[in-house]
């Protein structure tokens, strides 16, 4: 069997037509394996749904019981076979719950990692590396400029801010699902044991998180007054920091984790004060440590700089082609997403949520 003719590109998203299923579908399909729970991936009104049993909780708490006709939560690494079509599960390393897709037909193995980093994050399980003939991987840091660093390195920055200004709230712009809890750890772990304070569209899905895992007094916006936010981390979306909910804390400083924060001319641009290089995807240098390392033959790449690691694959003699895969964002987009599925009152209470968003109309584009 061909590679194309196992999985093949179609404007519904990634189509097995052997196995009749898709991979992190655009539009409503009859069946669904998805790989995350980010709104660009996982996307409500299949049929069926199969994916991790925490990506298929995330669902529920962003759009509703009623998200797909059915569903199948399949652990890491357990294989099934969907019509002659061996499928099964493994560590992206992304966010939790986050999966790798491997896809076997007549020993041909393709797996589709969706969005994916090779490095430690203690809010969920590591990246496996999983040997295959074809690695289908994302790109949206795939260009040499985009080396992340060390994020407990850049928390510490953001530890530092609060000492050297004490009567300041220091309003931190993160993502919703993943990057928020991970920054929480990574607090955690740096020694912060004072309160973080979330804002309304940052408390369910870190309430979930919490179950799972000890992340220390966490305390909603709402319920403090204005004086506990001196020398104060309050997480937020990252459209929160221009927003009028923002002039609620004293002389505040606009934070963003992000991996475009290694590019300080758009940290400029959004008026951040303090950029931190934190990103739940590869850089340029884990990318590149882990294309080769899966021993594929051949590369498809996707969502991001696609056309930079076709020709890094070529000097590497890899061969390598772009999916061209439209519809799927980077981290920069999920702002988007965030003001239309989480609206907020000044209070920084949910005003709308995820369910009724997407049945206005989610816009295109995509979370990290």
């Amino acid at each position: 069997m061909r590679p194309e003719s196992l999985l093949v590109p179609t404007p519904a998203g990634l189509c097995c037509p052997v196995g009749g299923f898709h991979i992190d579908p655009l539009r409503p399909v009859a069946r669904a394996v998805i790989t995350h729970a980010h709104s660009d991936h996982a996307r409500a009104g299949h049929g069926a749904v199969l994916a991790t049993a925490e990506t298929l909780d995330l669902m529920r708490l962003r759009y509703g019981e009623a998200f797909a006709g059915s569903v199948q939560a399949v652990p890491y690494g357990e294989r099934l076979t969907i019509d002659g079509v061996t499928v099964s599960l493994h560590p992206a390393g992304h966010v939790l719950g986050s999966a790798q897709v491997r896809v076997e037909k007549d020993g041909l193995v393709i797996v589709a990692s969706g969005d994916y980093k090779d490095v430690h994050d203690p809010t969920c399980a590591p990246f496996e590396l999983v040997p295959c003939h074809v690695f289908i991987s994302e790109a949206t840091f795939g260009l040499p400029v985009f080396r992340h660093g060390d994020a407990a390195a850049e928390v510490e920055k953001l530890i530092r801010s609060t000492r050297l200004f004490p009567e300041r709230a220091h309003l931190l712009g993160a993502y919703t699902l993943g990057k928020a809890q991970r920054l929480i750890a990574l607090l955690r772990a740096a020694g912060w044991e004072r309160p973080i304070h979330l804002h309304g569209a940052v408390e369910t899905i870190t309430s979930y998180y919490a179950g799972r895992m000890e992340l220390g007094d966490l305390r909603p916006v709402r319920d403090a007054a204005k004086a506990e936010f001196a020398g104060a981390i309050v997480l937020c979306p990252p459209s929160a920091l221009g927003d009028r909910w923002s002039r609620r804390f004293p002389d505040p400083i606009a934070c963003f984790a992000s991996g475009w924060m290694r590019i300080r001319a758009r940290a400029r641009q959004r008026g951040v004060e303090l950029p931190l290089v934190v990103s739940d995807h590869c850089d340029w240098d884990g990318l590149t440590r882990v294309i080769p390392a899966t021993g594929a033959e051949e590369i498809w790449l996707t969502h991001g700089a696609e056309e930079a690691l076709v020709h890094w694959c070529g000097t590497k003699g890899l061969r390598a082609k772009p999916l061209h895969l439209v519809g799927y964002g980077d981290e920069e987009e999920v702002e988007t997403i965030e003001a239309a599925t989480a609206g907020t009152d000044q209070d920084g209470t949910a005003a709308v949520s995820d369910q009724n968003a997407t049945a206005a109309g989610e816009p295109a584009g995509g979370p990290a």
